[in-house]
């Protein structure tokens, strides 16, 4: 293994890469409530940084970019979540200190879950991560064969135009919609013109993404236009139980994890929080972490007033909540964390006496863990196919995410000072997520097909069936699964008819070079987008 990964020099830049990235994100995520994935772009920085210096190797250039990532999912996790206080009541005072306790509360439990999930989900039972897949595949093929360079630089710059044209000058549309579905049934039937998602489904495959079509299915042509058409409910009696499934699925499946996969190897995945001499499946002593936990419960007592029970469950549900944002991100590129936090809300609200602000410092906290997850989990995967060390990787995505915790709470202090609670919500910043877990804060709105959800997904994942993704295509729009399948469907076409295509990898690294394209422009636009706001 190479000796020269975590070094002094490469936190500097990823410490940086994390400042920049922290407040781009902030500024997009509640401007056009979206959030590119970072690995791409901070990957391509940091290889053209650390080659610049010289002397440096893809372990070091992989380490680096975990660090200066890791940021920018720790300010989605706040900007899909602590707005909707004030798109609830515009006049709302929170305490500057229970922010920081809010999100640092996140990255700490982030950090630990990622320990102890990492050999699970990317050694015993691997899953795709396709953007780290991505992210490797850049690196090695950008440094060693000009040849398939050329083509992963090529797919890489076309994917760039399409996506400036399209999201900086408009000239090509986000989205091809069916308008009459829209208005008559709520269903947002048609195709998002994304070379990203489209990739993301080639490399998962199609099986995978076979059953995430068959949830848009369901949820759109079953529930939405199916259930009207014969007169079993309205459309937005429709729209409560589609949402409500999707996220019963998603949490059944978290049920699930828990139950086949975490639990019969707690001993191995959790003795390094309790014997000095064992590490089971981690690669770092947690002996602490117990101890964290504690602390982290009594801080949230008291400095954010969260209450006991309701920091208990907190904790204890950011635990389900990671596990099911690592199964989710790896098998669909998507990590919808502010779900995830609404589903521990409703939880911790069920149970305790906590009040409307308490609920969203709950939803934070399990959005910033999942999404500082989400995106290291892909940095493990980078590292599992280069070889990385994951101590050091680890290491680094401490000091990116604290440093990201940080300047995220001072970036949206700032936002609110400058323009006031009621620019949420509204034209300024929209904060679409948020607004939706404003709108959870009274409950799950169709209770029987949340305990559908939950009860049909732990069977399905302990026969192995790929369920996470079935209930992401009930919960999410029509036209962001149909993208994907195009993808999978391109995949399947390509292995029956066209085999060597991807026996020489072809297609992955061509897939790569889209997703990479699209995510990169991305990140430039939110930066671009960020400056003009301060500006």
């Amino acid at each position: 293994m190479t000796e020269k990964q975590l070094t002094a020099r490469g936190m500097v830049i990823g410490a940086i890469g994390s400042i920049i990235l922290t407040m781009s994100s902030m500024f997009i995520a509640l401007k056009l409530s979206s959030l590119p994935w970072p690995i791409m772009f901070v990957v391509l920085i940091s290889m053209f940084t650390l080659k610049l210096c010289g002397n440096t190797n893809l372990q070091e250039i992989n380490v680096t970019q975990t660090a200066m990532s890791a940021g920018a999912m720790v300010a989605g996790g706040l900007a899909f979540t602590i707005p909707g206080i004030w798109i609830l009541d515009p006049d709302a005072e929170i305490n500057l200190t229970a922010l920081f306790v809010v999100a640092l509360g996140g990255v700490i439990l982030g950090l630990i879950f990622t320990a102890l999930f990492r050999k699970y989900f990317i050694e015993t039972r691997p899953l795709p991560y396709a953007m780290g897949q991505a992210a490797a595949a850049t690196l090695v093929v950008g440094d060693s064969d000009r040849k398939k360079a050329g083509l992963l630089f090529t797919s890489m710059g076309g994917a760039g135009l399409f996506t400036v044209l399209r999201d900086w000058l408009g000239k090509i549309p986000a989205t091809l919609m069916s308008t009459s579905a829209i208005g008559t049934y709520g269903s947002y039937l048609g195709i998002w013109l994304s070379p990203m998602l489209a990739s993301i489904g080639y490399i998962i495959g199609p099986v995978v993404i076979g059953v995430w079509f068959l949830g848009a299915l369901i949820g759109d042509f079953g529930i939405l236009i199916g259930g009207v058409e014969m007169g079993l409910w309205d459309s937005t009696a429709a729209a409560n139980i589609k949402s409500s499934l999707g996220i019963g699925l998603m949490v059944g499946t978290g049920i699930g994890i828990l139950v086949k996969g975490i639990l019969p190897k707690a001993r191995d995945i959790f003795g390094t929080m309790f014997r000095k001499d064992r590490l089971g499946d981690c690669f770092i002593s947690l002996r602490w972490a117990p101890a964290v936990m504690v602390i982290l419960a009594f801080v949230f007592t008291v400095a954010a007033d969260m209450g006991v029970l309701a920091s208990i469950i907190t904790i204890l549900g950011t635990w389900l909540a990671t596990s099911m944002s690592a199964q989710c991100v790896g098998q669909s590129g998507i990590n919808p964390m502010e779900i995830f936090g609404i589903i521990v809300l409703l939880a911790a609200r069920a149970v305790s006496g906590i009040g409307g602000t308490e609920a969203f410092y709950v939803a934070a906290v399990v959005a910033v863990a999942c999404g500082l997850v989400g995106d290291v989990m892909n940095d493990f995967k980078a590292g599992d196919v280069l070889k990385s060390d994951p101590k050091s990787q680890w290491l680094a995505e401490v000091i990116g995410s604290v440093i990201g915790g940080i300047v995220s709470v001072l970036i949206l202090a700032v936002i609110l000072k400058a323009y006031g609670g009621s620019a949420f919500g509204g034209e300024m910043f929209p904060a679409a997520q948020a607004s939706a877990v404003a709108a959870m804060v009274g409950g799950i709105s169709s209770l029987p097909a949340f305990l559908i959800g939950i009860a049909a997904a732990v069977v399905l994942y302990c026969v192995n069936f790929p369920v996470i993704t079935l209930g992401l295509g009930v919960y999410l729009p029509f036209y962001m699964s149909a993208t994907a399948f195009v993808g999978g469907v391109v995949r399947f076409l390509a292995d029956r008819f066209v085999p060597s295509f991807e026996r020489d990898n072809k297609g992955t690294i061509i897939a790569s070079g889209l997703l990479g394209g699209e995510s990169i422009v991305g990140v430039i636009i939110a930066i671009v987008t960020a400056l003009q706001i301060i500006v």
